[in-house]
Order: C-alpha cells, then sequence, then structure tokens
C-alpha cells in the first residue's frame, strides 16, 4: 500500500495505515493543506474551488471529504460530480475560480485514487507550490472556518456540456465537415467518465454513428485502465468486427488519448499528439513541446513545418511552463496528452477527438492512411519496482558514466541520445517504480537499449 506525494498531486491506495495510503484523514489533511495555502496567497478574498472527479469506486467517498473540508476551510464549492480531468481544468475557468481539485488517480488501478491541485488558471500547480502543500500538511498549520464564515457548496452538472460548446467554437474544429464525412466511431471508456463525455461530444460534432464500449461510469474497470496495446485488444476486435472508421480509448480521467485505426490496429498513442500538431501547424506557425518519453515524430513534423521542437520535464505542468516559454501552438505528452492553449493549457482526450476528426474530414483519408505519412518510430516501455535500499542518483550516475560518449540530459532523470534513438530513465509521479523508455526505428532495437540500461542497473 502506498502514499506518493509529488508533482502529479497526493497520489495513494485506499484504505490502511493514514500516512502511508490515502486514508480519510489524509484526504482531508492534504485537502486542507492546499486550502490553507491558497488563503495566504489571497488573504482578503472569499474563495472558491471547482472539484470534480472520475468514476473510480472510491470516488464519492474521497468527494465528500474533500467538499467538505473545502466547506470547513471556509471556501466555496462548485462540485462538478462525475466528470474529467479536462473538464474541470475548463470550469476553474470558466466559473472564475481560483483553485480546483480533481479526484482520480489517471490510468492506475481501482485501488489507487488521487488529489490533482489547479490553481486560478486551470492549471497544475507548480512544483514550488506543492512543496508548500506538504509542509502545511507536515507541520498541521491549518485553521478552520468558523461557523459564520463556513463555505457553500453548489451542485453544478452542466460542465461537460459547457466545454463540449467551447470545443465546437474553436476555429480548426468543423463539426459540418465531421457530420458530413459520416464517420462510424467506436469508443472504449473503462467504465469511468469519458463514457458520459465522449458520446455527448460525438453527437455534437454530428457522428451518428456510436459503438459504446465500456461507458457506463462504474468504476469497475474491465481491464487494466492504462491505455497500453496489451490492454486495448477488444476494442481493436470491435472496429473490425463493426467496420468503424476509427475507435476512440481514454483512461479514466479523459486526459490521455489513444486511436485504433479501422483495421483494427493500433494508431499508437505515441502518435496522438503527432497527429493532432500536424493538423494544427498547417494552419498555425509555430513551436512544440513534448516531454523527454516522448516519440521523435513530433520533431519531425514540428521541423517540416517550420517550427522548433522543445523537450520538457516529464509532468503536464514541466509541459505547459515550457509551451509558455517557447510560445507553442502545440504540446503534450506522447502518452497520448494533447493540450492546444487556444482551448486551455491541460492534456484533453475531447479537444484531441474532435481535431483529429475534423482533419480526417478535411483530407478525406483513412486513419491508417495518415499513420503512413510518419516515419516509424518504436518505443519500448518498460519499469524496475523501486525497493527501499535502492539509490537512485547512484543508478543515475552509474548510467551517465557508462553511456558518457552520448549526448546525455539530466533534467528529469537520465535521457540517452543515439543516432537512431534514445533511452530514459526516471523515477515515476505516480506509482513507486522506475520506469525505463526506449525508441528506436525498430522495436528490437528499442528494447535492446532499454535491455542494456536495465541490465546495467542490475
Amino acid at each position: 500500500m502506498t502514499l506518493i506525494k509529488s508533482i502529479s498531486g497526493i497520489r495513494g491506495t485506499i484504505g490502511n495505515q493514514p500516512g502511508n495510503n490515502l486514508t480519510p484523514l489524509d484526504i482531508v489533511k492534504f485537502t486542507a493543506a492546499f486550502a490553507s495555502l491558497m488563503k495566504i496567497n489571497q488573504p482578503t478574498k472569499k474563495l472558491k474551488f471547482v472539484v470534480g472527479r472520475d468514476a473510480r469506486i472510491s470516488g464519492m467517498m474521497v468527494e465528500n471529504l474533500v467538499v467538505s473540508t473545502l466547506s470547513g476551510m471556509g471556501i466555496d464549492v462548485i462540485n462538478t460530480g462525475l466528470s474529467t480531468t479536462p473538464t474541470v481544468e475548463m470550469a476553474v475557468i470558466n466559473h472564475n475560480a481560483d483553485g480546483g481539485i480533481i479526484i482520480t488517480a489517471s490510468h492506475n488501478p481501482k485501488q489507487w485514487n488521487a488529489l490533482k491541485l489547479l490553481n486560478g488558471k486551470g492549471e497544475f500547480i507548480s512544483g514550488a507550490d506543492g512543496e508548500k502543500v506538504l509542509q502545511i500538511a507536515e507541520d498541521e498549520n491549518i485553521i478552520f472556518a468558523e461557523v459564520d464564515d463556513l463555505g457553500k457548496v453548489e451542485n453544478n452538472s452542466s460542465t461537460i456540456e459547457e466545454h463540449i460548446k467551447q470545443i465546437l467554437d474553436l476555429k480548426l474544429v468543423d463539426k459540418e465537415l465531421v457530420k458530413k464525412a459520416g464517420f462510424k466511431v467506436a469508443i472504449d471508456a473503462v467504465n469511468s467518465t469519458g463514457g458520459i463525455s465522449i458520446p455527448p461530444l460525438l453527437k455534437a460534432l454530428g457522428v451518428d454513428e456510436i459503438i459504446e464500449l465500456y461507458c457506463e461510469p462504474t468504476g469497475e474497470f474491465p481491464h487494466n485502465p492504462e491505455p497500453l496495446p496489451e490492454n486495448l485488444t477488444e476494442i481493436c476486435k470491435l472496429v473490425v468486427e463493426e467496420k468503424a472508421d476509427i475507435g476512440v480509448v481514454v483512461d479514466p480521467d479523459v486526459d490521455r488519448l489513444a486511436l485504433v485505426m479501422e483495421n483494427g490496429e493500433l494508431f499508437g498513442e505515441e502518435y496522438t499528439l503527432v497527429a493532432v500538431a500536424d493538423y494544427i501547424l498547417q494552419s498555425q506557425k509555430g513551436n512544440t513541446v513534448s516531454n523527454l518519453s516522448s516519440t521523435r515524430a513530433l520533431r519531425d513534423v514540428t521541423e517540416k513545418a517550420g517550427g522548433s521542437y522543445t523537450a520538457s520535464a516529464v509532468g503536464e505542468v514541466n509541459v505547459v511552463a515550457k509551451m509558455k516559454e517557447v510560445g507553442a501552438v502545440i504540446g503534450g505528452e506522447g502518452n497520448g496528452g494533447v493540450i492546444y492553449p487556444e482551448l486551455h493549457y491541460g492534456r484533453d482526450s475531447l479537444v484531441g477527438i474532435a481535431l483529429i476528426l475534423t482533419y480526417l474530414a478535411k483530407r478525406k483519408i483513412k486513419l491508417s492512411e495518415l499513420r503512413a505519412e510518419y516515419n516509424d518510430y518504436f518505443v519500448s516501455k518498460n519499469k524496475i519496482e523501486l525497493k527501499a535500499d535502492m539509490d537512485v542518483s547512484a543508478i543515475y550516475s552509474k548510467v551517465q558514466k557508462h553511456y558518457q560518449k552520448f549526448p546525455i540530459l539530466t533534467i528529469d532523470g537520465v535521457k540517452i541520445d543515439f543516432p537512431d534513438g534514445w533511452v530514459h530513465l526516471r523515477t515515476s509521479n505516480t506509482e513507486p517504480i522506475m520506469r525505463v523508455y526506449a525508441e528506436s526505428k525498430t522495436m528490437e532495437k528499442a528494447q535492446k537499449y532499454a535491455d542494456e540500461v536495465m541490465e546495467l542497473i542490475g
């Protein structure tokens, strides 16, 4: 059982002992600590937060604690209930809120849940603010509101509808073209909130034929919720059987988007951002950003369009900071996370779907034909369980010394660049593991790079 405090929020397994897991006591403590920080930053203002959650089993319990704690801190709450991460981010902006909390453990299995913390821009709080939250929680320097100052709670079920409307209003989303194309779309929403957001989006875009797989928001994940190839065999089969034009797969909180081609093969989660960027860059010249563990294919399409590509450290907050720094028109993460600043600075599967369908409709091509236009890179994703006696710094130093003849980046773990690929090792922000990702022009070569590093680590 685990409790992880990182740049990605407060994440842990439900139950067991406080301080080592995400228990009710921990939920209250960290929610109150975050509220305290926001009150310190704006001491004279009556604050307002937006709260939303994915459909996992523990969600309602955590929601009740979070909402009550914020009220107890004197903060007004707009509670969206079942929602998506990008929808809550948008709601913070739309409702002029001062912050937000998203209750989701993203791709983690059902025993996990988490608090993702948002600032008044609807973006994840900075690493520095995250450290302050942890310190306040550690010191328990928290003052709750007196009875006349308790926060009010307002339930709002319209935020997904608002989110979809803003997507349809985007210049590069053309619902008339999408409707005319007559797409047939299959969805796997892993029994979470993709099931209550993606079908309404598709209908608003004019898609009449929708095949739903696991779209009931019960929180009972029918398979591992991370949208990796080994977990997506059913949707691939369904696309072929139903003769669908495209399959859409999201994780429980709908910020990661994977696509299935009409032939039942995966488009490649790494290529979701590549395809969206390709479309955006044809209409809007500019720069792009993705994290260090993302495919080189984004760099290829960016440079082809006359832009400049930059890599950031892993983590949405790092990608967003780098996007603002270089003025990127599109960016995200290679795990299927699309960040389109024209809408908001957050990974958003819904806007990714709308842009991809518009692009296919404009080009009048199949998804497999679009994929054939991009350079082939293959990514091997591996992980090592972190043990208490493992010295991560020593591991990084050992790898750097071994590969000292090659270009090395150390802004997030260690990344070694080879002429035909790369390998990147770093500790996860969301699990007690070290990730070892490698990419090359064949899967065999990518795996070879990863295996070499893992053997070196021992």
